[in-house]
């Protein structure tokens, strides 16, 4: 009779833990526990969320940069427009020196809490679109250049110094625009338009490679789809649920995730993208809109948002890419 030997060419490893860094296909039987194990692919498909720090200040429409353990949000409306920034370590939020123009609506680019830049927004007074840029160095803000176009609602992603701004609007009562500019750590560029016109939209990626999803166009929520190449932008997969003022995390094109917004009312729906199509998974614990959010496909923040108003609230996603069965003989 065949064994694992015979079939595999090898024999299963006999430890006394889990290792700790399992791979695909991987089986092992855990003498401490007394049990067979093996890994499997995760992703999103198993992604879960669960109850991060709660901000110092309640409020929605932050904008934000980081990963899951050292994010940065800023700005937003508590009844009125603020400076207030703070920072996150995985656990809590600190407050740390405010932002030099108060906004709300903006976006932001950026993979810690010491480095990164925020930009775009709505300003007083309130009819006025921000084309206002500022960097994050662990201690202060800086203005930067300035977006060409002044806008609120956009959609924004990437690196200090490959960032992307696609989509808003420039006033509350202007209809949405399809502009897209790129940042090269010193200025925006005005590149080649988006497909289709919308505010409230969400990005992931950077300056050479993103996805850009849902919004409003102009005043009807859409569930469209777009991938940025460097050059231009592309029509892909819709998404389930048209939605805008939507949060969204991920580091490219084929690889992202999009949560909250308002359908209406206001969601907890979490959809995947991986390149081709967009999966439902695991909604948030309450559904909200007009979070500000961050990190990665595997690891993302939703903090703050609109339920029913001025959150404290932080939902933390997490879907590891490996996951440990334990091998039973039901």
């Amino acid at each position: 009779m065949a064994d694992y030997k015979n079939i595999k060419g090898f024999n299963i490893q006999y430890l006394d833990s889990d290792p700790p860094n399992p791979i695909e296909g991987q089986m092992w039987f855990n003498s401490s526990t007394q049990t067979l194990k093996g890994a499997e692919v995760g992703g999103a498909p198993i992604g879960t969320w669960s109850s991060g720090g709660n901000l110092n200040t309640g409020r929605f429409q932050l904008g934000g940069f980081g990963v899951q353990t050292s994010a940065v949000m800023a700005g937003g409306d508590t009844g009125t427009l603020v400076t207030n920034a703070e920072s996150y370590d995985g656990s809590s939020w600190t407050n740390i020196a405010s932002i030099n123009t108060p906004r709300q609506m903006g976006a932001g680019a950026g993979i810690t809490n010491t480095s990164g830049i925020g930009f775009g927004g709505l300003k007083t007074p309130l009819n006025t679109g921000a084309s206002e840029t500022e960097s994050w160095n662990g201690s202060a803000w800086t203005e930067l250049n300035d977006l060409n176009t002044g806008r609120f609602t956009p959609a924004g992603d990437g690196i200090t110094t490959a960032a992307i701004c696609a989509g808003g609007s420039e006033g509350p009562g202007d209809t949405p625009r399809a502009y897209t500019e790129i940042w090269n750590g010193t200025s925006w560029t005005e590149v080649n338009d988006l497909n289709t016109a919308r505010r409230g939209l969400g990005c992931t990626g950077t300056s050479t490679d993103a996805l850009a999803y849902a919004g409003q166009s102009p005043v009807s929520n859409v569930a469209f789809a777009e991938t940025w190449n460097g050059t231009s932008w592309t029509e892909v997969a819709d998404m389930n649920t048209a939605r805008y003022l939507i949060g969204g995390a991920g580091s490219s094109s084929t690889y992202g995730i999009a949560f909250a917004g308002e359908t209406p009312p206001a969601t907890a729906a979490t959809e995947s993208f991986d390149g081709t199509s967009w999966t439902e998974v695991a909604d948030m614990a309450t559904a909200t809109q007009r979070v500000g959010s961050t990190g990665t496909q595997g690891a993302a923040l939703a903090v703050g948002g609109q339920f029913p108003s001025y959150s404290t609230a932080t939902e933390e996603w997490n879907a590891p890419d490996i996951v440990v069965k334990t091998f039973t003989t039901s």
